[in-house]
């Protein structure tokens, strides 16, 4: 077939569900209610590590409304988990009587209504065997099997190093915030589960369901169409949805749990604190020779969580001598989770920073110096690069933020009571594929539906499916409508790691395709239809109406041909079968990200004046989704390095910032000029229709890009994040 002409994909297209969205049409997991819905409510371990030796749930039975209060002496024992997201999850529902972390529920009370079962909650007595906590990653002991990496001979470089540069940097947990809090609504059926949840992950819900309570998938049906924000802690589905669905089966109705923004601090994952020692060795040209990477981060004793937070070091720069070690910290918290960026974020940091500091050393251009060190294939692998275009995105990012004029030497631009400064760092994030399916139906209208079992937490999947969706079937996008988050729906991968475009995106060009294909056959076969015994090759579909490409005036609409041949509709499955096991090229997405602040020289308050970042990201579907998906990740980035830190009574292991009043976000008011550029460009050799994850790699980068620019304001160097005024002053 002819390669379609493209009309909406690349176009500045607004959301396509923006309507429901602001008017409150839209649909979230907590909105629905199904006949004869009773509230949850979770009662919390205030210990942190030990066992419950009593629960008294009397004065909560007796109030007015209440159903049943649930914890572990009354539980029905769960089957042996067979599968679930992600594998070997151990926190289940009121298994047992241990208490793992500080806010473990320990039981669960259900009512009528909320209020009632709020303060039902309240009313119970729960009496502990608390044991000594560990939750400081600074004073704990980390595993003794660490994850390592090693190339050539670092130890034997380093000593040799002309230029060595030893540091130290720490990074502080930080917490997901989405305005929508986690939800769960769950009705059983028989033997039939069906759960309105919040998830980035459809298809993984079902797997953990069914795992939680030995039923076939079959017979679990999770629904998620909207989801109001997650930034990864919608990835897995936590305890208290298993919890939702527990009550629901005791009391025979269904129920709704929803967290408050406290739990949210406890119950559904974190990005980890890190411990990072880096060891840089270079000579006095500038090239490195050699670096080591010690890192630290913490976990939960009950489950270990690992994230790419290696790979910065392992292949951003070309570097001969490699060693890289990464333990983790058993302590007595939940379980961390991917926040955006994961892993990447938190490695770009020390090796950014420490880029920044050895350009200083040795008097070169920060800039220059990376562009020094470009390697020429994937020196973790071996894999030649399938695109690189940061030395283009340093380029263009140079020139639209104006690096020429920054003054090298710091604490030398001023403007009033504040030091100016601009720094600059790149970022990496790995591109992403796995297997997925996408059904295509075109009605006798003219109109067409697809579906796929995908989410959307905020980057615009509906809209961005919709534009390929309708170039490959040559229609408008008011013709067209994606529907998405419902197991029913052809299965999708995990809606994270920036990998959704590509894959759903390519099972939705697979299926367009096929069934263009289809609708061609059938006219030039057709002996009624103006295309009959044309070369199907030749023929193209624009506005609904199949063409031939040099011969215009010689066709007909979709309509017409299906009417003709008494067909209500044509129907194809696509598929996308994800990232070979082999790959033969490496692939990444990359960012040049540029920072100016202001330091007030009294205060030591930072004000992040402008960003600019640049990204080669291959293909861009919708250049406004994509501005919006940059400015967001910079503002998350202004969170990373100057705001967000979880704060932890090492006493007990209670958060003392658990809300937004003390847990400080970036707000309106924080927002600086921001700009984001595109590099042109594709990438068919990672998926069918050139793209690369942007959600991520978006982020990267820019936590570094601020803390540069704090040195070049003030003469500081700042290893730790958040940036505070108390290490300013």
């Amino acid at each position: 077939m002819s390669p379609q002409p493209q009309a909406a994909v690349g176009a500045a297209e607004p959301r396509v569900d923006a309507r429901l969205r602001v008017t409150g049409k839209a649909k979230y997991a907590a909105d629905n209610n199904p006949d004869g819905v009773v509230h949850a409510v979770l009662v919390e371990s205030s210990v942190g590590r030990g066992r419950v030796t009593g629960i008294d749930a009397r004065a909560a039975e007796a109030e007015t409304g209440v159903l049943k209060v649930i914890s572990h002496l009354n539980a029905p024992k769960l089957p042996p988990v067979q599968g679930g997201f992600p594998p070997g999850q151990r926190l289940r529902a009121f298994q047992d009587d241990r208490v793992r972390f500080f806010g473990q529920p320990v039981a669960v009370v259900v009512a009528t209504t909320l209020e009632s079962a709020q303060h039902a909650a309240s009313l119970v007595r729960v009496s502990y065997d608390a044991e000594s906590v560990s939750t400081d990653i600074g004073v704990a002991e980390p595993a003794d099997d660490p994850e390592t990496y090693a190339r050539g001979d670092a130890d034997a470089a380093l000593e040799s190093a002309p230029v060595r540069l030893d540091l130290t940097y720490r990074m502080a947990r930080n917490h997901h915030n989405p305005m929508e809090p986690h939800a769960t609504v769950a009705r059983w059926d028989g033997d039939r589960l069906t759960v309105w949840e919040k998830t980035q992950n459809v298809v993984g819900a079902v797997r953990t369901l069914a795992g939680e309570f030995g039923i076939p998938p079959g017979n679990v049906r999770v629904i998620s169409p909207f989801v109001g924000g997650a930034f990864g802690s919608a990835a897995r589905t936590y305890v208290h949805a298993v919890t939702a669905a527990l009550a629901a089966r005791e009391v025979k109705r269904p129920v709704k749990l929803v967290l408050t923004r406290r739990q949210l601090y406890f119950g559904v994952g974190f990005r980890p604190a890190y411990e990072y020692e880096l060891s840089l060795g270079g000579n006095r040209q500038g090239r490195l020779t050699a670096s080591a990477h010690d890192i630290r981060t913490e976990s939960s004793r009950y489950e270990r969580h690992s994230e790419h937070v290696l790979e910065p070091g392992r292949m951003l720069y070309s570097t001969p001598n490699v060693r890289q070690a990464y333990r983790h910290v058993p302590l007595d918290v939940s379980t961390p989770w991917f926040m955006r960026g994961p892993g990447y974020a938190s490695g770009a940091f020390p090796v950014e920073s420490a880029m920044d500091e050895l350009a200083h050393e040795l008097g070169l251009d920060p800039i220059e110096l990376r562009l020094r060190n470009e390697p020429a294939d994937d020196e973790s692998t071996n894999l030649p690069f399938s695109t690189r275009r940061l030395r283009d995105c340093y380029r263009a990012g140079a020139r639209a933020f104006g690096w020429h004029r920054r003054d090298p030497k710091p604490r030398s631009v001023r403007d009033g009571d504040w030091l100016i400064g601009m720094g600059m760092a790149a970022g990496v994030y790995d591109t992403q594929r796995s297997a997925a399916q996408a059904s295509v139906r075109l009605d006798a209208d003219g109109t067409a539906l697809v579906q796929s079992a995908t989410s959307d937490m905020g980057p615009g999947t509906a809209t961005s499916m919709t534009q390929v969706a309708a170039d490959a079937l040559g229609l408008t996008m008011r013709q067209v409508a994606f529907r998405l988050g419902d197991s029913l729906m052809p299965p999708a991968p995990v809606h994270a790691g920036s990998q959704t475009m590509a894959s759903v995106g390519s099972a939705v060009q697979d299926g367009c395709d096929k069934l263009r294909g289809q609708a061609i056959t059938l006219a030039v076969n057709d002996a009624g239809s103006p295309l009959h015994g044309a070369d199907a090759a030749d023929i193209v579909v624009r506005g609904g109406r199949l063409f031939v490409k040099d011969e215009p005036t010689r066709g007909e609409t979709y309509q017409r041909l299906l009417a003709r041949n008494n067909r209500t509709r044509l129907e194809a499955m696509g598929s996308y079968a994800g990232a070979p096991e082999s790959e033969k090229f490496s692939f990444y997405a990359y960012a040049a990200t540029f920072a100016e602040v202001a330091v007030d020289a009294r205060l030591g308050l930072v004000r992040v004046r402008r960003m600019v970042g640049v990204y080669d990201a291959a293909r861009i579907i919708n250049p406004r989704l994509a501005d919006s998906q940059a400015i967001g990740a910079m503002v998350g980035g202004i969170g990373h390095a100057l705001l967000e830190h979880t704060v932890t009574d090492h006493r007990d292991g209670r958060i003392v910032n658990a809300n937004l009043a003390d847990y400080l976000v970036p707000t309106h008011a924080d927002m600086p000029d921001m700009k984001a550029i595109y590099i042109e460009g594709e990438d068919y050799e990672a998926d069918p229709i050139g793209v690369k994850g942007l959600g991520e790699i978006v982020i990267v980068g820019v936590a570094p890009a601020i803390a540069n620019a704090v040195f070049n304001a003030t003469g500081r160097r700042i290893r730790e994040l958040p940036i505070t005024a108390e290490a300013l002053l």
